[in-house]
């Protein structure tokens, strides 16, 4: 029986696999471009997945990270002339810096104090991008450069609905990998009690600072290919509602669960498009479903204790 619902269970990943590639080739402009920013939320989500999810630690400012990688790309590109494929080690490298100058001061800090920390380090990131000459001041920086692959160059949005679904990918199976290993066991145990977790013998200050890299490590390669895709960025992409978003698509979909992240970025993206058609009245229709769903789904669409 065991078998057999496995079988089953691989036979609908195949198949779900098969509309995902497949789509591109059935379905307009509009709405493959609306995929596409399916797949970049499930990359994002799922990084801040690892911080909140997986460890416990309460980020307010995780498009912080994603603007590091996203402004890194921008300025090796266009002031340097640098290829954007050896530009990604260059935003993995800053964005875990980012990561560790986060991580450092808020390894003592819990609940509301961890929150505000990390809501004032998104600010200071953002703040930096709108006063800082090389990141093109408050205008940002524009006429990014699309990257080549095999000497195509990615200038159509089928591309980038391509790239950002092999991304998402990468980003579940490493979610995966984390998830049951041991770190990401580690990370549980710091999430139910740290102070257990500590006389058990886990290094709780490595193990939240490793939180805080990976995440912002996620963050940072969606914001290099986000960066290419849209060929310009201003200090208003990365504002505190961006981190909001985030975090609501954790929250809604269900913390700590890979499925459940991946439903919360799908909702995140398709519900504002869905109710396009009322106009200026779309964003209050997607917050009153938000509220609904918070009401009676408290612990997300696919919470962790579904398993």
């Amino acid at each position: 029986m065991l078998e057999k619902n496995k079988r089953r269970l691989n036979l609908i990943y195949a198949f779900l696999a098969f509309i995902v590639l497949a789509m591109p080739l059935v379905v307009n402009n509009y709405v493959l471009n609306t995929f596409s920013d399916v797949w970049f939320y499930v990359v994002v989500c799922l990084g801040l997945n690892i911080v909140v999810g997986y460890a416990g630690l309460l980020d307010l400012g995780y498009a912080a990270f994603f603007a590091v990688g996203a402004y890194t790309t921008a300025i090796l590109t266009s002031n340097f002339g640098m290829n954007f494929w050896l530009t990604i080690p260059f935003a993995i490298l800053f964005s875990a810096v980012s990561g560790v100058i986060i991580g450092g001061p808020t390894l003592r800090l819990r609940s509301d104090y961890l929150a505000i920390v990390t809501l004032g380090f998104g600010e200071i990131v953002r703040i930096s991008a709108r006063n800082l000459k090389i990141t093109g001041g408050s205008g940002g920086i524009f006429g990014i450069e699309r990257p080549f692959f095999f000497g195509i160059e990615m200038n159509d949005r089928i591309h980038f609905y391509y790239a950002f679904l092999i991304l998402a990918f990468l980003a579940i199976f490493i979610s995966h990998r984390l998830q049951y290993s041991r770190l990401g066991r580690a990370w549980q145990y710091v999430r139910e009690d740290e102070d257990a977790a500590e006389a058990m013998g886990i290094n709780r200050v490595r193990v939240k600072l490793a939180a805080y890299v990976i995440g912002a490590v996620f963050g940072g390669v969606a914001g290099s290919f986000f960066a290419v895709k849209m060929t310009a960025i201003s200090p208003e992409t990365f504002m505190f509602t961006q981190s909001i978003l985030i975090l609501l698509g954790v929250v809604i979909g269900g913390m700590g669960k890979i499925p459940g992240v991946i439903c919360g970025a799908f909702v995140l993206v398709l519900f504002p498009e869905i109710f396009r058609f009322v106009g200026d009245m779309r964003l209050l229709a997607f917050a009153l479903i938000m509220l609904i769903l918070m009401l009676k789904r408290p612990q997300g669409l696919w919470p962790e204790r579904l398993g």
